[in-house]
């Protein structure tokens, strides 16, 4: 039995052998072959690929360059703004801007009374209720908040050709007595009917852009205030700061002998 294996092993080597030797003529004929056809396809690619990938590669290095050029002009004239926009400046332009708002929007409706609101509900939006008193902002308290504005536009002015913090603290007072004035005598005079509701069926007081605009002007005037009180300190360094700092930004001397090298170390 063993005899018999080795025997079939043996054939079956030789036959594999032979199938090997047989195949290995044909099988480097079409490796040459198709070695020879792969240098004739590369020397036809090569000459009419190598000017697409050179334009490519300088078409990307222009855009890197460009894209340097713009970083550093970013660069520059966010410099240039920074020093033209300091955060005081910024603060006392919000300031005006609020002051401005303040007083436009006193001159804007601010509350109405709708009359039949509840029938004009599952109508399109093109079709609103009729309205009745409608009244300005500054109507409500004699237009008390023109000249509140007008002097934080004012203050503003100053802030922003001089720095004194109690500029803003002065218009953070003058915000919180336009808050107080819009929360206590706007709203709830914003929000009454008055004699309406026994005229007409339905009537309900709503309250208007002007309201809104009056309110965010007096909240940013608060908020600017608060920006310029709390800008930003400088920091005075003194002479050792300066002395110590300079020491560590001032470099090693080198050993000049073998001597200093092995102290050093």
């Amino acid at each position: 039995m063993i005899a018999a294996l080795r025997r079939w092993s043996r054939q079956v080597d030789r036959a594999g052998s032979r199938g090997l030797e047989r195949a290995y003529p044909p099988l480097l004929f079409v490796w040459h072959r198709s070695a020879k056809a792969a240098r004739r396809a590369w020397a036809w690619v090569w000459p009419r690929l190598r000017p697409l990938l050179a334009f490519f590669f300088h078409a990307l290095a222009a855009g890197e360059r460009l894209v340097r050029r713009s970083l550093a002009l970013l660069v520059r004239v966010a410099t240039a703004a920074s020093r033209v926009a300091t955060p005081n400046r910024a603060a006392a332009f919000v300031l005006i801007a609020a002051g401005a708002l303040l007083v436009a929007s006193q001159f804007i409706d601010y509350r109405a009374v709708e009359i039949g609101q509840p029938g004009y509900a599952g109508l399109p939006g093109v079709a609103k209720a009729p309205t009745v008193e409608v009244r300005t902002a500054g109507a409500a308290h004699a237009y008390l908040l023109v000249p509140v504005g007008l002097a934080a536009m004012l203050l503003g002015v100053l802030a922003m050709r001089r720095e004194a913090r109690r500029l803003g603290l002065l218009v953070v007072a003058l915000g919180v007595v336009s808050v107080a004035v819009i929360l206590l005598v706007d709203l709830p005079a914003g929000l009454d009917e008055g004699s309406q509701t026994s005229r007409f069926a339905g009537a309900s007081a709503v309250l208007d852009d002007g309201f809104y605009a009056e309110l965010a002007a007096a909240g940013a005037m608060v908020l600017a205030g608060l920006l310029y009180y709390a800008r930003p300190c400088r920091i005075r360094i003194n002479l050792s700061g300066r002395a110590a700092s300079a020491r560590r930004r001032r470099p090693r001397r080198r050993a000049s002998s073998r001597a200093k090298v092995a102290r050093s170390a």
